[in-house]
């Protein structure tokens, strides 16, 4: 009995031992507990920017099956030249919706880019609903090329706020894109008279330097009408719209520079339009200061920079590309497209006309017998590879162009207008 209990180890030895190593084998497991925590809260924080990034960047990225990246072979010899790409800027008032969304379907490619703007005589609600509209559609989503202006302005057509909206259009699509060629400012009453297929297909052999605006130094009447008179348009610190208003006096013609008026329908290259917004000469600033109290300022601001620019006055292109329906009362505002006009427009080669009404049977003619679009679809061109009804739920490479019978028209007008070196006739004339 002895002997067995002196064998035995003190009670209060054996507990505080197992007490002992019980408490280190908690203080490891903690420890890891912790720094598997740790961690793993690491590792899960330091994932967020990375996974977000990938997610925006698969998100932002435009369908590859409209842009395929071709490797470009040294012996290859190109069959024709790459196709260009036009910046829209689609603009429009207080229940122009629909007629933006139409003139976005019937000028829509997806090597362009499209800036919608509804001014602020429109309410947000009808802003934020053209912008829901625009993301239901699958080629707008998948091309990545549509978007909307959330905070708007106003565009009066005889104020200056209208060359303040065309260059806050622009700026942005210089922004937006880094690759379009030209810039076309477009409004609700406006509409194609050729497929951009055909309008890309001749624009793609032609020098991207050229400026399209109809201009002239004949002042005649308009010196007393439109650039002596002073106005201040409310467009330019007011929210709410109202009308401009004339100041009793007048003042004199500049004279250290030449005026040149023009029409409200242009064409602009990209070179261009970034020396207007981003360029380090002072002339478009101090043009747009002088113009800035002038009735119907717009066509008279960009030709005249044009004109004024050593840089520029030798790629004007005096034509707007535009059709105008013209009559003997035509005095300021053009009057509006009618049905007998149809075939002059069509045999004129241009690729534009204005003054269409809201849902005019012209349109619906240029849709079925010109544009061959269905309502509420885009222009089937080059890049559509679906079937039947559905031609264009199916996409293909962007640059694949099917120019038809508007390209004929359109490169018979082009020819006419620079054959013989006639454009540099026509150019800047000081009259």
């Amino acid at each position: 009995m002895h002997n067995n209990n002196s064998l035995t180890p003190p009670p209060y030895i054996s507990n505080a031992t197992a007490t002992t190593t019980a408490s280190k084998d908690n203080t490891k497991t903690t420890l890891y507990i912790i720094l598997a925590t740790a961690l793993f809260s690491f590792l899960f924080i330091f994932s967020l920017p990375s996974s977000s990034s990938s997610r925006a960047l698969i998100t932002n990225r435009p369908d590859p099956a409209l842009f395929p990246n071709q490797p470009i072979s040294q012996t290859e010899i190109p069959s024709a030249p790459t196709p260009p790409s036009i910046a829209y800027f689609l603009s429009g008032s207080a229940g122009d919706s629909a007629r933006i969304l139409r003139l976005l379907f019937a000028s829509y490619h997806p090597r362009n880019h499209y800036l919608l703007h509804l001014d602020l005589s429109a309410t947000q609600t009808e802003r934020d609903r053209l912008a829901v509209t625009v993301q239901t559609v699958a080629i707008f989503r998948a091309a990545q090329n549509v978007d909307v202006i959330g905070k708007a302005d106003y565009a009066y057509p005889r104020g200056p706020s209208s060359i303040s909206s065309a260059l806050h259009g622009a700026s942005i699509l210089l922004r937006l894109a880094s690759n379009w060629d030209w810039f076309i400012s477009l409004s609700a009453g406006d509409y194609p008279l050729t497929t951009q297929d055909d309008l890309l297909h001749i624009l793609s052999y032609l020098p991207k330097d050229f400026n399209f605006v109809n201009h002239t130094s004949y002042i005649g009447w308009k010196e007393s009408k439109r650039l002596k008179p002073i106005i201040v348009d409310t467009g330019l610190y007011l929210l709410e719209k109202e009308e401009i208003f004339y100041a009793t006096q007048k003042r004199q013609l500049p004279n250290a520079f030449r005026l040149f008026s023009g029409s409200s329908f242009t064409m602009f290259t990209r070179s261009f339009v970034e020396f207007c917004i981003l360029g380090t000469d002072n002339l478009p600033r101090t043009l747009l200061m002088y113009f800035a109290n002038t009735p119907y300022s717009y066509a008279n601001y960009f030709p005249t920079v044009l004109c004024n620019s050593n840089r520029f006055k030798n790629t004007v292109i005096n034509h707007d590309l535009q059709y105008i329906a013209f009559n003997k009362t035509f005095s300021k505002t053009p009057p509006s497209m009618k049905p007998e006009e149809f075939d002059a427009m069509i045999q004129s080669g241009a690729p534009f006309a204005t003054q269409f009404q809201f849902n005019s049977p012209v349109l619906d003619r240029i849709d079925q017998e010109i544009l061959k679009r269905h309502p509420g679809e885009v222009v089937p061109g080059g890049w559509c590879l679906g079937e039947s009804n559905d031609t264009c739920s199916v996409w293909g490479d962007a640059g694949i162009l099917r120019p038809g019978p508007g390209a004929k028209r359109l490169e018979k007008r082009m020819v006419e207008l620079l054959s013989n070196d006639r454009y540099l006739s026509e150019q800047c004339l000081y009259e």
